[in-house]
Parts: C-alpha cells; sequence; structure tokens
C-alpha cells in the first residue's frame, strides 16, 4: 500500500473531473540546427516529434512504440515540460500547460513524474536514497519536518519492495533493480496523476522486469494514476498498456487499443514490427514477409509525403507527394497511410 496522506495534504489536491488525465494536440518539438563562428543562424530543425496527438485515461496506460530515434523519450519529456514545446497543447486535468510560465507550472509539477530508463544516471551519487525521497516532499510541503519526511520515506520503501534501512544508502549500494524501485519510489513520492515510464525496464534482467511491471500495476491500481509507457519491447507494451500508439520519425502512425492492434496491424510499419518480434512458442513461426529493409531516413532530411515510403514495399505515386492522413478502419484504430485512404 502507498503512504498513507494527512488531511492536509489530500485539501491541497484539486477536486477531480470528468475530462480526461491527459490530452495531447497536434504536439511539435523541434530542435534547431545552427552553425557560425561570431554569428549562428538556425540551418534547419530536428522534427523530433511532429503533430502527434493521442490521450490517456485515469487509471490506464498509454504506450508508444518506435525504433531509436523516432521520438518517443522526446515526446514523453515534452509531456511533462522537461523540455519546452514547439507547438500544440498539452491538457492535464483540463489546462493546458504547454507554454505556463515557471510559477504557474509548479503545481502541475507534483502531478507529473517521470521514471527514467537509466536508474543509476537519474539517481544523485553523492546523497542517500533518504535524501533524495526527502527533497521533493519538502519541496511540496507533504514533509514539516525530518521525523515526518524520515517516516514517509520509510513508508515508500517499503511500498516498493525495499527495507526501510535502505535509506541510509547510496545508489551504488543497490543491484539494478533495487536503483529501480528506489526511483520509482521518489516518482510515488508526491502521489502524482501522470507518471511517465521511459523504458523503465530495459537495462534488467527479465526476471527482475515482471518484478518492476507488477510493482507498477499495483502502484497504479493505489494512485488510479495515468501512465505514459515508452518502450521498444513490444509484448511488454501489450502486457502493460490499454492503448497503443506506433511512432516513425516523429509521427504516430497508427494507434489504439492495444489488443486490437496487436492482432489486426494495419499500417506496413506496425506489421514489420510484429514480424520482428519473437513468439514463446518453438512450435510456430513468424511470418518473415514483412521484415523492413534499408535504414531509417536521416530526422533532418526526412522524405517527403509518406516518410515510410523509402522502406515500404506498397509504396504508391501519392506516397511521395503528400503525408497521409488518420484514418479510423474500426472503433478505437486509427491509421496514416494511403492504402485505406482510396
Amino acid at each position: 500500500m502507498m503512504p498513507a496522506m494527512t488531511q492536509k495534504q489530500l485539501k491541497k489536491i484539486p477536486k477531480a473531473n470528468t475530462e480526461p488525465l491527459l490530452v495531447v494536440q497536434n504536439l511539435k518539438k523541434f530542435f534547431p540546427i545552427r552553425s557560425g563562428f561570431l554569428i549562428e543562424r538556425t540551418r534547419g530543425y530536428v522534427k523530433a516529434v511532429d503533430d502527434i496527438t493521442f490521450t490517456v485515461e485515469k487509471n490506464h496506460t498509454m504506450g508508444l512504440v518506435g525504433e531509436s530515434g523516432c521520438g518517443k523519450t522526446t515526446a514523453g519529456r515534452t509531456v511533462i515540460r522537461l523540455i519546452d514545446v514547439t507547438d500544440g497543447t498539452v491538457k492535464v486535468e483540463g489546462t493546458d500547460i504547454a507554454f505556463l510560465k515557471e510559477r504557474r507550472l509548479k503545481e502541475y509539477r507534483r502531478k507529473m513524474q517521470i521514471v527514467f530508463q537509466d536508474p543509476m544516471s537519474s539517481l544523485n551519487p553523492r546523497m542517500t536514497v533518504g535524501e533524495m525521497l526527502s527533497e521533493p516532499l519538502y519541496f511540496h510541503g507533504l514533509a514539516r519536518t525530518k521525523q515526518q519526511a524520515n517516516q514517509i520515506v520509510k513508508d515508500l520503501l517499503t511500498s516498493v519492495g525495499l527495507k526501510s534501512h535502505h535509506m541510509d544508502r547510496y545508489p551504488h549500494q543497490f543491484s539494478g533493480g533495487q536503483r529501480q524501485r528506489v526511483a520509482i519510489a521518489r516518482a510515488v513520492s508526491v502521489h502524482p496523476s501522470l507518471i511517465v515510464l521511459d523504458e523503465p525496464t530495459s537495462a534488467l534482467d527479465v526476471s527482475v522486469q515482471a518484478q518492476i511491471i507488477n510493482l507498477l500495476k499495483k502502484i497504479q491500481a493505489d494512485l488510479g494514476a495515468g501512465f505514459l509507457f515508452i518502450s521498444h519491447d513490444l509484448s511488454l507494451v501489450r502486457f502493460i498498456s490499454d492503448h497503443a500508439g506506433i511512432m516513425y520519425l516523429g509521427k504516430i502512425v497508427e494507434q489504439g487499443n492495444t489488443d486490437e492492434i496487436f492482432e489486426h496491424p494495419q499500417h506496413p510499419y506496425s506489421q514489420a514490427l510484429l514480424a520482428a518480434a519473437p513468439i514463446p512458442d518453438p512450435r510456430k513461426k513468424r511470418d518473415r514477409k514483412n521484415l523492413l529493409g534499408g535504414n531509417v531516413p536521416s530526422p533532418i532530411h526526412r522524405p517527403s509525403g509518406c516518410f515510410f515510403r523509402t522502406r515500404c514495399k506498397y509504396a504508391m505515386k501519392v506516397c511521395e507527394e503528400v503525408y497521409p492522413e488518420y484514418k479510423e478502419i474500426t472503433p478505437d484504430h486509427k491509421v496514416a497511410c494511403h492504402l485505406y485512404l482510396k
């Protein structure tokens, strides 16, 4: 169970509304490419996230999948304003935080947390676990005294499967799985509404991955929080996510109900990803006819029209000229492909 909150702390949390927890519309994040010695000039942009739209409901998980460099991590960090938004809207519980100034954004910092891929690089090696977990408690006014903070920290560590005496240890004294538990404890310490999970199990052994995933599902049930789960592990995304989005070069090319996408992938890129994933049954074989060839195009000089056309065996003339619009092919299943726009 998560540590109990006092009545005074509960009063600080705004009343829930009927709107989705997170609504992202036409989100863009471009990184300028500058050159010059004395006078810098912008020569172009890396369009890491380009006009993506999705929703995360309370107590639900949205998965983002794609190859390395597709923009899924940038999308997660932009959503919680770790990096600034170029354009679009990011509504958290009905309020657009995309361009809020830092003073107004502070109250939403508590509602949004993130668990990074590598716990060793995201934990301060010079601070004990107790100091790291106490810091957000003091900052957000959830603890006033050291004694109060220590008790909350002990409860947090117990809730994520660690011991209370671990609060006196430093990050290097833990295993990889234990460090990730500490990172999760830090994320949930302020009782957030939204947690971005940026490949939280990719650096862990398979047995430890299962423990962390079960822990995350338990935390979600306790908090009622929404998760944005970022990963390249398809089986993991299918297990934990209610909805999924497939990203390619900054765009979401297909999204919808997770089971529907995995059972009936429609976009050629989604089909290729699933064809490359192994089946945990030695008697079954994947149909390898949809495997991809070629390399991912440069995010600086993306192909005209549909970005995937250079690797797609179904590419047509129109694919070179126009990027396809989203089409809902079945309820809660959308795809951006000219094959379905005829």
